[in-house]
């Protein structure tokens, strides 16, 4: 599975998103698995969605989760320790929920990659001071 931020979520679904065609090239370039996501981006995504496009913007999200192309991982009691730690640690950035959510499913899933365009990915460390290797 390629673990996934927000705004390659938006920027599928969203034509008009700046990112949109950086996305859809992208995802053509991944293995054919599922995304991966957690409930902080997807909720996220669904917001940005619906302020730009209402339902008929979200509905294509849901219909991601429906075909298995999108898959949200439930986040456990571990990890969302460690989403608070990485947010105190990161304070200073600050490191929001969602980014938060990813690098903490990254360590706990063994995952080394994330699809993304947020920089800050590049500043982020996981626990073994690695980076994620950011996909675009």
């Amino acid at each position: 599975m390629i673990l996934t931020d927000t705004g390659p979520l938006v920027a599928l679904l969203d034509r008009d998103d700046p990112n949109h065609q950086a996305g859809l090239k992208a995802a053509l370039a991944l293995p054919s698995t599922p995304l991966l996501t957690t409930w902080p981006c997807f909720t996220e995504a669904m917001y940005l969605l619906g302020s730009v496009g209402g339902f008929q913007y979200q509905a294509p999200l849901w219909q991601m989760i429906g075909t298995n192309r999108l898959v949200l991982h439930e986040a456990t009691v571990a990890e969302r320790r460690r989403m608070s730690t990485l947010m105190e640690t990161y304070r200073d950035r600050p490191m929001d929920l969602a980014d938060a959510s990813l690098v903490a499913v990254a360590e706990s899933l063994s995952l080394r990659q994330v699809f993304s365009f947020d920089s800050d990915f590049n500043f982020y460390r996981l626990a073994d001071g690695q980076v994620l290797e950011l996909l675009r």
